[in-house]
Parts: structure tokens; sequence; C-alpha cells
């Protein structure tokens, strides 16, 4: 296990390392209908995108200029001249990073101003039977600090004239990201109209469930989409995913249809009317012992005064080091006091000594009765319900008033946000086949411009130095286990080499081994004396006679395999005799002595000669 970690450690640090080197040799092939034909060049031959299908307005921008497109000339209400006009100012720009040669974009330019620009459709939209499709292209080149990136399709109506847009001009539908604070919105909001009263009143779709930082912070070029069905359901994409659906009739607030039934405005609570759930127990008495009057804290009787306290000796005292200073005068600022420190001379404590104060043990407050449930409740007043004059039942509201015209107006405390791409259509597939051509590509130059692993780290380092401390330990972390884990080590030699050889254990051995070991041995040991059988009666005897006797005090000598046949042979005498059974002795002696060698080998005593 130890190895493989080491190893998960190298392999992704290669990893890493490669992936870097590979990413800063890419190069963007060309993706235009035309690269058969053509040879390519390594960067992304641009073309303008074309919409393939019925649209109601499309806007690339590339052309340079702003054709078509109508400048506000309005006030906003209510506020200052100064500010409530629309000046702020738009330029047509390439992306300030990734930049796809020939495409260009709308970009916000000034900051904490108002801007307000428009242009008209080819012709209206009209909600009929027909999907609805919006999309266009945002990058927050800047970041983002306060402020809108969302377009208003603008209603169809008579007084519609784009150069008195501004924000109380009536629109059918705003969508687009928004963001102030730390609270990041995107819209998708439609008026609707009440078909009783004729009022408009603003349906918001209910929030995204996803994270929307990343699409306002990470300065890429994000794809924004609202599909609208005649069904009366509704999708939110970013960047071709779907973040936010629902449906028309459920799914917004305030929701579409008003309440059958309301509050009668002219029912009012009886006087009578009991709504304490909770009352204080009439029967309850205060106890005879109850004394309101203890203090909840008490001087602690048992403290004293501690040795060394001051009670002559102030707390503060003029610092005698202060002086003066030379610019005081006392007729203008008074008579000049010292600034007072603390008196050096009260290490313990200094003034009048007080005991501390403690928990009154007998303290027990107001007495208040307990409460019970109240027999009178009569439960939370409410109103009777009437119903709704206004009520009204809209099972399509997808049939929304046509709109003409987009309109983007806006206000930023950040500049440079970058629009591009608009299309308003009803298929699908035209709106996918506009973002392929466009969005798509800046996205392959985005992602083949992305900096490498290494690069990245280098470049976060130059914000946060501490960084490299980490990544200190985290390289040399795995070479310090490599390294510790290949080093040789030092061979001990073993204890029986550094010493004299013992004798090895002795091993039993079946009676044909040792018949056959005897045999082999016999003409090897010369110095062996005659075998002598002793008597019944020195089988006892054995345990106290002494196998072999050493000549000199030296090396130990290696044990034959008879001198091991004749120790296991003792052992087993000595067991029999202890237990003090004759018996037993016999049959032990028939066990181990079954058979004319091994007796004699139990027997044998060994004498080496002078």
């Amino acid at each position: 296990m130890h190895f493989q970690g080491v190893g998960l450690c190298l392999g992704l640090l290669f990893i890493t390392v490669s992936a870097d080197l590979m990413d800063d040799g890419v190069e963007v092939e060309d993706v235009s209908e035309n690269s058969e034909d053509e040879p390519s060049s390594g960067t992304i031959k641009y073309k303008t995108p074309q919409p393939k299908g019925e649209v109601y307005f499309t806007e690339t921008f590339d052309s340079g200029n702003l054709a078509g497109w109508v400048l506000s000339r309005a006030k906003k209400d209510d506020m200052d001249s100064e500010i409530s006009i629309y000046d702020g100012r738009w330029e047509l720009e390439e992306l300030k990073e990734n930049q796809v040669p020939g495409d260009r974009g709308l970009v916000l330019k000034s900051k904490a101003k108002h801007h307000a620009i428009s242009a008209v459709l080819a012709k209206p939209f009209i909600f009929a039977d027909k999907p609805l499709i919006v999309q266009y292209e945002v990058n927050f080149q800047d970041g983002i600090d306060c402020g809108g990136a969302y377009i208003k399709l603008l209603a169809d109506t008579e007084d519609l004239i784009l150069e008195n847009f501004y924000d109380k001009t009536s629109y059918t539908i705003m969508f687009g990201p928004d963001k102030c604070g730390e609270d990041y919105k995107l819209h998708f909001i439609f008026r609707h109209k009440h078909p009783k009263t004729g009022v408009f009143e603003e349906k918001h779709a209910k929030p995204p469930d996803v994270d929307l930082k990343e699409f306002f912070t990470d300065r890429k070029t994000h794809l924004y989409t609202l599909v609208m069905n005649p069904d009366d359901t509704f999708e939110i994409l970013i960047d071709q995913k779907v973040v936010n659906q629902g449906s028309l009739l459920e799914d917004v607030v305030p929701p579409i249809n008003p309440p059958r039934e309301i509050d009668d405005p002219n029912d009012q609570k009886p006087d009578e009317w009991d709504d304490r759930a909770k009352i204080p127990d009439p029967t309850a008495v205060k106890p005879e012992d109850w004394d309101e009057n203890e203090p909840a804290q008490i001087e602690d009787s048992s403290a004293i005064k501690p040795d060394g306290w001051l009670d002559d000796e102030p707390k503060f005292i003029p610092n005698p080091n202060a002086q003066k200073p030379d610019d005081w005068s006392d007729d203008m600022d008074g008579e000049w006091e010292a600034p007072h420190m603390p008196n050096p001379a009260c290490q313990i404590g200094c003034g009048e000594w007080k005991p501390p104060m403690i928990d009154n043990p007998k303290y027990k407050g107001i007495w208040r009765p307990p409460m019970i449930n109240n027999p009178s409740y009569q439960g939370i007043w409410s109103p009777q319900k009437i119903p709704n004059p206004d009520y009204f039942e809209d099972d399509h509201p997808f049939l929304l008033t046509s709109f003409s015209a987009l309109g983007l107006e806006l206000w930023s405390m950040t500049p440079n946000i970058y629009f591009d791409n608009f299309i308003i259509c009803s298929e699908k597939q035209v709106a996918d086949h506009w973002a392929t051509d466009g969005w798509e590509l800046k996205i392959m130059v985005a992602n083949a411009n992305e900096p490498g692993v290494l690069r990245q780290l280098m470049i976060a380092t130059e914000e946060r130095p501490w960084l490299w401390l980490v990544y200190l330990v985290m390289v040399g972390l795995p070479i310090a286990l490599v390294t510790s884990f290949f080093r040789p080590r030092k061979v001990k030699k073993k204890y029986e080499d550094m010493q004299p050889k013992k004798p090895d254990i002795c091993k039993p051995q079946t009676k044909a081994a040792l018949e056959q070991g005897e045999e082999e041995k016999a003409p090897e040991k010369p110095d062996l004396e005659e075998e002598k059988k002793p008597s019944a009666g020195d089988v006892g005897d054995m345990g106290d006679v002494t196998i072999m006797e050493k000549e000199e005090v030296g090396e130990p000598e290696e044990k034959s395999e008879e001198q091991c046949e004749i120790i296991e042979g003792q052992e087993e005498v000595n067991k029999l005799n202890k237990s003090g059974s004759e018996d037993e002795m016999k049959e032990a002696d028939e066990s181990t002595g079954s058979g004319d060698a091994p007796v004699k080998s139990l027997r044998k005593r060994r004498v080496r000669k002078d």
C-alpha cells in the first residue's frame, strides 16, 4: 500500500506536467464549413453566423456599425437631471481576451451611468401556436460589482418610440443575468394582463436551483437561452444546459390566477372573542414563604480582603513623565492636567475593598401564577371569506402581448460588459445552429488559450505567495517517500554468524531412521567403548548419569543423533520416575523401546576415551 500511494503521487505529478506541456502547444483547427476546401492555418477562420430558418431578429455586430439600433434620449423620472439622462457609451469591439478574429460585439463602456439602446424586430412576434426562443451571449469582461445584462422585449404598442426608450417603457418579457452585492440572479419576468381590469402585473419565475456565481466571475462568454412553449411551460438554459424549468401556471410569483375567495374587508373581530390559548391559573395562591424582596445577588460573606490591599491608594494617578505641550494655551485650552495612568502601587488592589457578589440562594423573584389552558379559547380569529370580485381563470398564460423590439436598458458599476449574437426565433434547431457558428467558436478559442495547470499554479502565487510553501510540501513529500522507500538498507549479520554455533535441536526420528543412522555412524566412532546393556534396575539410575563429559571447557560440540536419542530417552524415564507407577514405567519402556535397536539406543552410555 505504501508503494501504491507513492506511485499514485508520482503518476499525478507526471500527468500534470504532461498536460501543461501539451496545452502549451495547442492550436485550434479551422471548424468553418469551408475548412475542407481551404488549407488549415492553425487559427480559426471566423465566418459571421447566418440563420437557417425563420427568425424574427438576429444581430452579430460584425458589420462594425450600429445600423438599425437607436440610442435613447430619454430621461428617468424622479431623478436629478444630471444623473437621469441615458448618456452611457456603447462601442463595437472584439473581446478583450480570447478574441476570435473578425468577431465583434456590443460593449457597455461607461461606469455608473444609465445605458439604453434598442432595435426593431424584422416582424413582431405574436404569441399563438409557436414557441418563443430568445438567445444571446454575455461576457462580464471585468467581472461585475453591481449591474445587469438583461434584455427587454418591448411590447408592440402604438406609442412605442425607440428614442424615448427608458425604464418605464412597456415590455412583455425581461430576461437575463443581474447582480448586486452577493445576490446573483437570472431574471425571467413577463407582464400578464388582467382580463377584467386590464392592468398588467409582473410575474417572476422561480429562481434557478444552481449556483450562478461562476457565470458572473469567470470572465468567459456564456450563452443565455429562454424557451417558452405553447403548452405553458418554459426552460432557461446557460451554455445549452437547462438551469431552470417549470410551468407558467404554477412556477411563477405571484400566480397567474387570483384566488376564488378573499377576506371580507368589512368583517371585524368581535370584542368578546377570546384568542388566548393559555391564561394564568385563577386558583393558584402565592406560597407564604415566597419573599419577593430578596435580591438576586448578595455579598460573599466568606470572602476576605487580600493581604496587601491598599485602601488609601487611588487606582489611577497622573503620569509623572507627561509634559505640558508647548502650544498649550491656558487661556484657550484651560488648565493643563497630566493624563492619568494605572497606579503601579496597586499590584493587588486599591481603593475601598468590597466583597464580591454571589447568587442569592434565597432569591425567587416576583411570583406569578402558572399558566393553564384557557377553557374559553376560541382560536385565532380570521375574517370571513367572500367571492373575489376580480377573480378570473386564465388557462393559457402563454398568450402574452406581442412584442416588436428588443432593448437593453441598464445601469452598471462595472464597464466592459460584452453582448453578442442575438437571435429570436421559434425553432430550437435554428438557435442551436446559430450557437454552433458563434458561441462555440469562442469556447474553442478560450479552451485553447487556457493556461496549463503549472502555469495556473504560478499565476496563483502572484496574489498568494504563501502557496509556494504548499507547492514545496506537495512536491517534496512524494520525493522524500520515494527516496526512503528505495534507499538500500544495511544487512545485519546474523547472531549465529557472530557467535559459536550451538547444537541443533534434536528432532524425533522413526525406528528405521535411527537404525540406519546408527549403522552409518558406527565405524566413524572408534573412540566409543563397547555397548553395555543395563539391567532393568539401572533404568531409574539413568536420570542421574552424565551422558557426555567434556575434556576441556571450550567450544560446544555438536551432538550426534545417538546422543539426541539418549537425551530423549532420559527425558521419558524422568517422567516415568515422577509418576511413581511401575506399570506405567513398564508401558513407557515397552512403547519407547519397541524393537532391539531403540531399546539399545536408550541405554547406551558413551564415554570419551582419554
